[in-house]
């Protein structure tokens, strides 16, 4: 009896947060296929960045100057960010706006030939197809509510996973693995079904679920950097003015972070006024080469004024969670093969979301069936004890 009511109550908690969650998922796991493949389809809309040939060992240009050519090409803009792409290690990319505090989405990007200094490209931010699913599936334009929002439904998701273990569990010791009832109504049929592909893909699931969710607290995460670790870093200039005239060297800055972490290299720098940096300092996020160090990275501040070295520290475990769990998310680890799988299982997914809708639709329409037989059955044997 114990074990009949756990299984009712594992079947309530299963029924309500799939439902709650369901059509949320549907729209992440549609909008998401497209985002695995972000690369792929920039490359064949002919928008993919790509330096020219250059013969092997040819030396970078100085970042300086890559900068002196950004004021040239903008002179009314002012660079906040300068980043570099594992895809392409010969291209550097700064992010250019009117004021250091503008927008995060209102912005000028130029690409450079990092050997050469010169612009290859000014393309205007993208607000095409890819960016309209990327929004989708992050916030549905809704900012950091529609984040939090997202990470609740996450949380419904997670839960109504382990809950359909819970029932699995019990249908499975009477039945082989995998089986699908294809003599009985359609409505078995799809449940067998529903319930096969969600086993086989339980793992998938799961951690995509968990970093989903972990994702969404990106603002969260930052804001607690900020306060955190970012405030001890800078809090010896915390009584000082603000930077004015001319900074000192990008190029030495970058130099001297990477001497103080030995194999590391740039991933972005900060200029001084920016979010994830102070108003005194250049933030040099520098990163391993391995596939995992890769996307640990550590913040490097250097005053920005002096050139000098003020601090270096790796990040918290929080931040390094987020930053495992982004790539993670979109089966970004081991190139197209790994992408063509984590495909397969949200195409997998997909299915489970619309079988499990049309269970709970069958199931309902299978009760009101019911009900109109027995209320028909009561209103004929009223009829007869009339007669």
């Amino acid at each position: 009896m114990a074990n009949v009511k756990s299984v009712k109550r594992w079947f309530l908690v299963h029924k309500w947060t799939s439902l709650i969650c369901t059509l949320f998922l549907l729209m992440l796991c549609l909008t998401g296929l497209p985002l695995v493949f972000y690369e792929e389809i920039e490359d064949l809309q002919g928008k993919a960045q790509a330096a020219p040939p250059m013969p092997e060992g040819t030396p970078m240009a100085s970042l300086d100057d890559i900068i002196k050519v950004s004021r040239q090409q903008r002179p009314n803009d002012v660079v906040r960010y300068v980043y570099w792409d594992d895809e392409q290690p010969d291209l550097v990319m700064l992010n250019m706006a009117d004021s250091i505090n503008a927008p995060a989405d209102v912005y000028k990007l130029l690409v450079f030939d990092a050997r050469t200094a010169k612009v290859l490209q000014a393309p205007e931010p993208d607000k095409g197809f890819l960016h309209i699913m990327l929004e989708l599936h992050t916030d549905m334009f809704a900012g950091i509510l529609g984040k939090l929002f997202l990470g609740l439904m996450g949380i419904l998701f997670v839960i109504a996973i382990i809950s359909g273990v819970m029932l699995y569990g019990p249908i499975m010791r009477r039945y082989d693995f995998g089986m699908i009832r294809r003599d009985r109504s359609t409505r078995l049929k799809w449940l067998d079904m529903h319930n096969m592909l969600g086993i086989v893909i339980l793992a998938w699931t799961f951690v995509v679920g968990i970093t989903g969710v972990i994702n969404t607290l990106s603002d969260v995460v930052l804001a607690m950097w900020q306060s955190g670790q970012l405030a001890e870093m800078v809090a010896p200039y915390k009584d000082k003015p603000a930077i004015t005239g001319e900074l000192s060297s990008l190029e030495a800055a970058v130099k001297r972070s990477c001497e103080a972490a030995p194999g590391m290299k740039p991933r972005l720098v900060a200029f001084p006024g920016t979010i994830f940096t102070s108003k005194h300092h250049y933030a040099v996020f520098i990163k391993g080469n391995t596939p995992v160090t890769s996307r640990l990275i550590k913040p490097a501040l250097i005053d920005a004024q002096t050139g000098l070295l003020t601090d270096i520290r790796a990040m918290p475990w929080f931040v390094n969670t987020l930053f495992i769990a982004e790539p993670l998310h979109f089966g970004d680890y081991g190139g197209l093969p790994l992408k063509i799988i984590w495909a397969l299982f949200d195409i997998a997914t997909i299915v489970v979301l619309i079988s499990g809708l049309y269970l709970w639709f069958a199931r309902r329409k299978a009760s009101e069936a019911r009900i109109n037989r027995i209320l028909q059955s009561e209103a004929v044997t009223q009829a007869a004890l009339l007669n």
